[in-house]
């Protein structure tokens, strides 16, 4: 797999081929054109790409490196750093699990373990039949619900193994129909 960092121009000239044929780099350049190819509209452009694509794969970080004129290190430290982009394809179901103290403290950390128990997989990681993704975040701002779990895009108060658990039976019952 090429290295993101990777600044040779025939990576770039690969990248831009196959953005010629895919209507969904046309709709993100023109975004990008909406806002003047400002570097300041980084997450912006990130959450539009994102949106596009279902996740940030390593070209299309290129990609909106070269048109942003920005180092690909940058567009990736950003990518990195907020819990809300991802560079790998998602499952169908996101459970994000709150890592930061005070959820920590109130037992998040049990939580995490009985769903990585659960599903099979690590933070970070996919189910193989790509139904659940598991993730941790460092801190989503919801302390005094403690422990907070985000499922599917909701955040769930003073979550508990057996709550963590129920949900995961949900969704796989639900998708078994």
């Amino acid at each position: 797999m090429p290295r993101l960092t990777t600044r040779k121009p025939k990576r770039i000239e690969a990248v831009a081929e196959r953005a010629g044929g895919d209507k969904r780099y046309r709709i993100l350049q023109t975004f990008m054109k909406r806002h003047q190819y400002r570097a300041d509209a980084l997450i912006e452009v990130l959450h539009k790409a994102q949106e596009l694509f279902g996740y940030l794969e390593d070209d299309l970080l290129i990609f909106v490196s070269h048109h942003l004129k920005l180092p690909p290190s940058r567009v990736y430290g950003v990518a990195t750093f907020y819990h809300f982009f991802n560079l790998k394809p998602q499952g169908k179901h996101t459970c994000v699990i709150c890592m930061g103290t005070a959820c920590y403290v109130k037992g998040s950390d049990k939580v995490l373990a009985a769903m990585e128990e659960a599903t099979g997989v690590k933070p970070g990681e996919t189910t193989p039949d790509k139904k659940v993704s598991l993730l941790t975040a460092r801190c989503i701002g919801a302390c005094g619900i403690a422990p907070a779990v985000v499922y599917d895009g909701e955040v769930a108060a003073r979550q508990t193994q057996e709550d963590s658990l129920a949900k995961l039976k949900e969704w796989t019952d639900h998708d078994a129909e």
